[in-house]
């Protein structure tokens, strides 16, 4: 019984601890992206519309199939006249009621219309590609907001621990201090600066919690994940140097955006549609046979020659003439729809250049940035470093003290912060290039 008490405690510990441990995950950047792209409700609302698309495309194939219909009408004749004459001849007798049955079976096919149902065919196919090229877009822009909460969760984490390592050398001048006050090298005012430090140290710190548990639920919603999910970010990978010039990144980007893409797509889509606007000014051939069936001796199954049956086939050729004069505004209004994506593409290609040229720079701006505040950082050590021996040896006052210590602990908060935004400055390049596809 022992036993089984102590075992039952164990799983129902274990049990109670499973969830807590399982809150918090470690992920990479790469495995945050992909998480997100899979549970993405964007993204699988842009599919529905591939979807739709697809659909739309099967009923204009469908538009080249036969039609057929079918029906059969049932008709009951009460006489109230049973007699009837004609001029001056014998009257003759009417039944005083009659029922009839009338069929009819017909099969109609479009033969040539001058070729407005190919047009067709293929400006929805047109329009489907362009869908598929919105997932792609979409997809992209759901894994630069993924990025870019990941890199704000790593900004926010990393400069906890710059903080957290501040605290504890503050812990240490504190203790330092108050053994010089216990000997009187310093006054207490000293040892109330340094504490003051440390408030306002920790004060920093609880904004740096607050900030981070915000960036951590969005980006919890971000990758479908519970929003009591703590997540730890791997090591970043150091910041890529660029392997190209500003012309090549822009040549790329004309090539792979897909704004662009889609434009040339809606293009050729514009050029059917005035094809097929022509094309109502062309006949129009059909075919068809027909079936009737009329039985008037009010029985459903009729004995022998007592309906009729009549099959016949044919073929129509319309020309709506009044198109020679009419249609000419509508060929003018597709025009002029086709001229305007071809003004639109250039109005696109000038902001994708602006786009790259933008974040070409801003990610040189950010390589430099590290560089100085790497430099900053090897000053500001330094300093610290000649401060505290000066302090120590009562050379220095607590203000030149602290503010050594607070140039220090800003500037390697300010070289993490400028790590990540570089590497940040690196994808939205890649975004704005369109290479953001390799997850």
């Amino acid at each position: 019984m022992i036993n089984k008490f102590v075992g039952a405690s164990l799983f129902l510990c274990l049990a109670l601890n499973t969830p807590d441990m399982a809150q918090e995950r470690t992920l990479s950047l790469e495995e945050a992206i992909r998480l997100g792209l899979d549970n993405s409700k964007q993204l699988k609302l842009s599919r529905t519309r591939i979807d739709e698309a697809v659909a739309q495309y099967n009923q204009v194939k469908d538009r080249a199939l036969p039609t057929a219909n079918a029906s059969v009408a049932y008709n009951h004749a009460e006489i109230l006249n049973d007699k009837f004459q004609i001029g001056e001849g014998e009257p003759f007798n009417l039944p005083a009621r009659s029922d009839a049955y009338i069929g009819t079976l017909s099969l109609q096919q479009l033969v040539f219309q001058g070729n407005k149902l190919k047009f067709a065919k293929l400006s929805t196919e047109l329009l489907t590609d362009v869908s598929r090229l919105d997932v792609e877009k979409n997809k992209q822009e759901i894994a630069y907001h993924i990025i870019n909460g990941y890199f704000n969760l790593y900004k926010v984490i990393q400069s906890q621990k710059v903080v957290e390592q501040n605290l504890k050398v503050i812990d240490q001048q504190i203790r330092q201090s108050q053994r010089f006050f216990e000997q009187g090298l310093i006054t207490q005012n000293e040892v109330l600066r340094f504490q003051l430090q440390k408030s306002n140290v920790q004060l920093t710190a609880l904004d740096l919690e607050n900030n981070r548990r915000i960036v951590n639920y969005n980006l919890d919603l971000l990758l479908g994940l519970p929003e009591t999910a703590t997540i730890q970010v791997a090591e970043l990978p150091g910041v890529n140097p660029l392997n190209a010039d500003l012309a090549q990144y822009v040549d790329t980007a004309l090539a792979a955006r897909e704004e662009l893409k889609q434009n040339t797509l809606r293009t050729q889509v514009a050029e059917f549609n005035i094809k097929s606007t022509k094309a109502d000014l062309l006949p129009t051939l059909g075919v068809g046979a027909n079936m009737y069936y009329i039985n008037p001796s009010g029985k459903f199954i009729p004995s022998a020659n007592r309906f009729l049956a009549p099959v016949t086939l044919g073929a129509t050729v319309s020309w709506n003439m009044a198109s020679l004069w009419t249609n000419k505004n509508k060929v003018a209004e597709a025009t002029i729809q086709k001229e305007e994506t071809l003004i639109n593409k250039g109005i696109l290609e000038d902001q994708v250049k602006s786009e790259v040229n933008t974040d070409y720079q801003n990610y040189t701006k950010a390589v430099q940035r590290i560089g100085i505040l790497q430099t900053s950082i090897a000053q500001a050590r330094e300093n610290d470093k000649i401060l505290e021996s000066k302090y120590r040896n009562n050379i220095a006052s607590v203000t030149d003290r602290i503010d050594a210590n607070t140039q220090l602990f800003q500037s390697e908060i300010n070289l993490e912060i400028a790590k990540a935004d570089a590497m940040l400055a690196y994808y939205t390049l890649l975004k704005s290039t369109g290479n953001l596809k390799q997850y």
